[in-house]
């Protein structure tokens, strides 16, 4: 018999199906999981639902370092080690310094937790996709629950997969035939699937894109519109604007775009998103509650919160975007949206720092509307690329303040500059920095990580409100290996079956 160790993909792949699935039929009350096998998690309509709320619960607080609650994959982990791979959220302790300095390796807990927890909850919902049709045939769902079920998990797959493919893989807008990461759609359930699951090859980026765009366009004809708080097809249409955005498909970014348009909306106030989870511009989060939360070590109010109202403080807003140009002064999202203290300056999109509560918010429509500027800009459609970035910016900013204009700008290199300053100012504190790094690293937009203010230096107020000389280092050049991440060590050495190649450098 094989050995697994918690630490090993083995496990992450195994234990997942033995582990079980939440108990609660509220997937706003996700409750530790129990022990059900799978021929008996299946067997009546309310388990079917508590198995599908299991994938939620792995994505929302799933698996770090040998314990559960640090808020990987999704939540509140994808949030702090996507800003910390930035420079635009500040690293003020040691908590997040490995990744905020790029001193990991294949050991390093961050990333091994990443990769491990994302393979786990990627593991439940193809259990869940594989025992749906079954509880069809036996007239446990009808056909319409079978359907809507399928598409969140088909959802939820193809987003761990392409989480893991910007942190483990170099970009599709540089090299689609680049190494991908292992796409698994199958699901391993007992011991002597696991090395076929193991068998599965990183493949190539453009291979995987292709799979997380079949699995997304699966998930869209399946699912009916929804709620914020479960995978909808506004979801899916959302993250495919994503993807392609990524993929450099502009055109296939405004069609995406167009489908949704009309059933989203930005909000008036830039702060609404963050206000209770539900509102025009919120498309999907992962919801946490007072009972299943990242805990004090990882959630969002906690981590990133004001000392002074309570927080641990341990990420706050860099002073480089803080005194950056782009950024207007009268902007609501500096004036309505922070706080300050003596040392610095906070986010305030996430206030519980008690109970933990406070969603990690994954798609918004804003981002669809500069994913869609983007693609207009690119493609030469100027006006309507900054008719969309307005929408965006203009809500935040007094009537005083007049809007971009294409000419204004400088033409289609302006606009862009002027959307991808959008982008860093709109998702602050929301884990997006990381990933547009990585595709305009891939595209010769950006050279890599830019350098950032340097680590536990920034300790007074006046590196924001003054001239005062901003010290900085941590940046790595998109042709250094460490711009991606390791495959874990132990992925790599228990795979007897067949092991996958490490990233060069490692």
């Amino acid at each position: 018999m094989k050995k697994f160790t918690i630490k090993n993909i083995k496990l992450a792949l195994v234990g997942a199906a033995l582990i079980g699935f939440a108990s609660s039929c509220d997937v706003t009350d996700l409750a530790p999981a129990d022990l059900i096998p799978d021929q008996e998690a299946f067997a009546t309509p309310a388990r079917v639902q508590s198995a599908v709320l299991g994938v939620y619960e792995a994505a929302q607080r799933g698996f770090y370092s040998n314990s559960v609650q640090r808020g990987y994959p999704f939540g509140a982990a994808n949030v702090e080690q996507g800003d910390m791979r930035g420079e635009d959220m500040y690293n003020d302790q040691l908590f997040y310094e490995i990744t905020y300095v790029g001193s990991y390796n294949p050991n390093t807990a961050n990333n091994n937790g990443m990769w491990i927890s994302l393979y786990r909850m990627i593991n439940r919902a193809n259990i869940v996709i594989e025992n749906l049709d079954i509880a069809l045939a036996n007239g446990v769902l009808t056909q319409a629950q079978r359907d809507g079920y399928r598409g969140e998990m088909l959802f939820l797959r193809a987003l761990a997969h392409h989480e893991l493919l910007i942190h483990f893989s170099r970009p599709y807008s540089d090299n689609p035939s680049a190494p991908g990461i292992p796409y698994r759609t199958f699901a391993i359930n007992d011991v002597p699937k696991v090395p076929e699951g193991e068998a599965v090859p990183r493949g190539t980026v453009g291979e995987d894109y292709a799979q997380v765009l079949a699995d997304l366009d699966e998930a869209e004809n399946l699912m009916a519109t929804g709620g914020a708080f479960r995978a909808s097809k506004g979801a899916a249409i959302a993250l495919k604007s994503r993807v392609k955005l990524h993929m450099e498909d502009w055109a296939g970014v405004l069609a995406e775009y167009a489908k949704i348009q009309g059933s989203y909306a930005v909000t008036a106030n830039p702060v609404t998103p963050f206000r209770g989870g539900t509102s025009s511009d919120n498309i999907f989060s992962f919801v946490n509650s007072e009972a299943a939360n990242a805990g004090v070590n990882g959630a969002l109010a906690s981590m990133y919160g004001n000392p002074n109202n309570g927080a641990r403080g341990l990420v706050k807003i860099s002073p480089l975007i803080w005194r950056a140009d782009f950024w207007h002064a009268e902007d609501l999202r500096r004036t309505a949206m922070t706080t300050s203290s003596s040392v610095g300056v906070y986010t305030d999109k996430y206030q519980d720092n008690t109970t933990y509560t406070d969603p990690n918010v994954i798609l918004r429509f804003a981002e669809v509307a500069l994913n869609a500027a983007e693609a207009n800009a690119q493609l030469g459609n100027l006006d309507a690329a900054v008719t969309l970035l307005n929408s965006v910016r203009d809500r935040a900013l007094p009537d005083t303040v007049p809007s971009f204009t294409a000419a204004g700008l400088g033409g289609k290199d302006g606009i862009l500059t002027a959307i991808y300053n959008e982008r860093r100012i709109e998702f602050l504190a929301e884990g997006r920095r990381w990933a547009d790094i990585h595709r305009l690293s891939g595209a010769g937009v950006m050279d890599g990580v830019p350098a950032k203010a340097t680590s536990r230096s920034i300790t007074n107020i006046d590196f924001y409100n003054t001239d005062r000389e901003i010290p900085t280092d941590h940046s790595i050049e998109y042709s250094d290996y460490r711009f991606i991440w390791p495959i874990p060590l132990t992925e790599i050495q228990t795979n007897s079956s067949a092991p996958i190649a490490q990233n060069p450098g490692y």
